[in-house]
């Protein structure tokens, strides 16, 4: 029998306490909410048919959804790797790197932290470094420009800036 050896999801300080954070509100709040629900739900439907029991399917639906993010918290938790900033400048994108790039034909700076999968939330400036972007920045220098595919064609970026 041979064992299955996941790579570790990579976190920053910061991405770690988050997650701890969460898991730490879906188990000890939120499943209590739920609980409550649940019950409110059932002792209201007792005189209805259960097929129709809509407050009760729902809150059973919320529960499944908690429960899965529970067990997607606890295995990112049981294998990580910490991503340090040991303070020093670097030359070179690296995980956990501010990254400022700049869209080739377009004057406008974008700021994106490089992290880890588990942690990415592009909408907040956080992309993953297994995303398109994310790949090809790490590596990158300041005044390089890397190429990225998108579903709308090919993007060129240069790098502004590295923190």
């Amino acid at each position: 029998m041979s064992t299955l050896i996941t790579k570790p999801h990579l976190l920053t300080q910061e991405g770690l306490d988050r997650l701890q954070e969460e898991l730490y509100f879906l188990e000890h709040t939120r499943r209590e909410e739920l609980a409550d629900r649940l019950h409110r739900a059932l002792e209201d439907g007792q005189d209805d048919d259960f097929v129709d029991n809509a407050a009760l399917e729902a809150a059973r639906n919320d529960q499944s959804f908690v429960e899965g993010r529970i067990l997607e918290l606890k295995d990112i938790l049981s294998n990580y790797e910490l991503i340090e900033d040991d303070g020093q400048p670097s030359d070179i994108v690296r995980i956990g790197h501010t990254v400022t790039v700049v869209e080739e034909g377009f004057d406008e700076e974008e700021e994106y932290v490089l992290v880890g999968a588990a942690e990415a939330d592009p909408a907040a400036g956080r992309i993953s470094n297994e995303s398109p972007l994310g790949r090809v920045l790490l590596g990158a220098k300041v005044g390089e420009s890397v190429r990225v595919n998108a579903p709308n064609g090919v993007l060129n970026f240069r790098i502004a800036k590295i923190d």
